[in-house]
């Protein structure tokens, strides 16, 4: 059951994500008041085409002399350089390739055959789920009372 990807994936319609046509300002609003430091961005074809962090905004603000919260209704997420996207990972790819990139990204864009995004996988369910897998199970089995000269001294839990 958890041989594929799907078994980990977050569906589109529950995940943050923003559109490449929206502003800067749009941007900051929605990851403000969605507490997210990165977020997918897809275009109009509803095709994943990168990610959108809280540094990139930063750094833009930071490279763009003048640039005040209003002038952000300007700038298009289209034109905010980002300094990393998150590489994203096929619905029918294996295990250990999802593994290998959650190992680097907090979170994995999911796509199909034609690039369309359809939610993605986050590090937290796949670190959550092998943790469990590979607990031991421990016994929890009490000792029985041990009685030295008619009195108990110890109730032990091994």
């Amino acid at each position: 059951m958890t041989d594929n990807v799907a078994f980990f994936l977050v569906p589109k319609k529950e995940v943050a994500y923003l559109p490449i046509n929206c502003t800067m300002r749009q941007a900051m609003e929605r990851m403000e008041n969605r507490g997210f430091r990165a977020v997918p961005i897809i275009d109009e074809d509803n095709k994943y085409v990168g990610t959108l962090s809280e540094g990139d905004l930063l750094w833009k603000f930071k490279n763009t002399p003048g640039l005040t919260l209003k002038g952000t209704e300007k700038i298009m997420l289209k034109d905010i350089p980002r300094r990393m996207d998150n590489q994203p990972v096929r619905i029918y790819a294996s295990i250990n390739d999802l593994i290998t990139l959650v190992i680097d990204q907090n979170f994995v864009p999911v796509v199909d055959d034609h690039d369309v995004f359809i939610g993605i996988v986050r590090r937290r369910e796949v670190l959550e789920h092998y943790t469990k897998q590979n607990q031991p199970q421990e016994k929890q089995e009490k000792a029985k009372p041990f009685k030295y000269s008619g009195q108990m001294l110890a109730d032990a839990t091994i």
